[in-house]
């Protein structure tokens, strides 16, 4: 519903049942895959141009890098669906987009709670293309990472990722809290996959005291 632009807009139920059907195409035809490697912050084999990327990972002892994708199947059924059903093709893009992020949010809430087991703290992940990090470091972070081996994740001469429904990120670990988190695990888009909680802890505090709420 988020990526589709939904705003309170009435939903027939044939279009609910379309989208039902969509996700479950989407769950069939997909099949996540991931890689990741965690470097020295002083260490890190590839260069990340721009202010942006050097805000977030300042004062960060290590740098986390990570790739996901959906796997091909994904873009064949986009690229059917383009031919022979316009609305599916929509509808069956917002699963897979949300498919991916949930991915993503799977790894970012892994490192998470790595990191917490150690006493440290995560920023959020950082992708190219955010702030002025650009897109042109794709090629040395899918090599860095073993990507189109591994995931067989390629570029287009744009650097776009092929499959489309492909993620790269970049994770500061720190010694200390970092801004920008979500204030709550109410609100936060990992608390499905989040590690911590049970154990009396957060990612982005020190760990709470028993019976406090997170």
């Amino acid at each position: 519903m988020r990526y589709l632009g939904y705003a309170g807009q009435q939903i027939t139920p044939e279009l609910e049942e379309r989208m039902d059907l969509m996700c479950d195409l989407c769950n069939e035809v997909a099949h996540p895959a991931s890689v990741s490697c965690t470097y020295d912050a002083a260490d890190l084999p590839l260069e990340l141009p721009g202010k942006s990327i050097a805000e977030h990972l300042a004062n960060a002892q290590e740098v986390v890098l990570f790739a996901a994708t959906l796997g091909h199947g994904v873009d064949r059924e986009l690229r059917r669906l383009s031919a022979t059903d316009p609305l599916g093709q929509v509808l069956f893009d917002a699963a897979a987009t949300a498919a991916i992020e949930r991915e993503a949010n799977r790894l970012e809430a892994q490192v998470r709670a790595q990191a917490a087991e150690r006493g440290l703290f995560c920023s959020w992940r950082f992708s190219p293309g955010y702030g002025d990090l650009p897109l042109s470091v794709q090629p040395d972070l899918l090599r860095t990472l073993n990507a189109t081996r591994r995931l067989g994740i390629t570029l287009t001469p744009s650097n776009l990722m092929v499959p489309t429904k492909s993620v790269t990120a970049i994770v500061g670990v720190h010694p200390t809290p970092q801004p920008g988190l979500a204030s709550s695990c109410a609100v936060c888009e990992l608390a499905e996959f989040c590690a911590l909680r049970s154990r009396g802890m957060r990612c982005g505090a020190q760990p709470t005291e028993r019976g406090t709420p997170l």
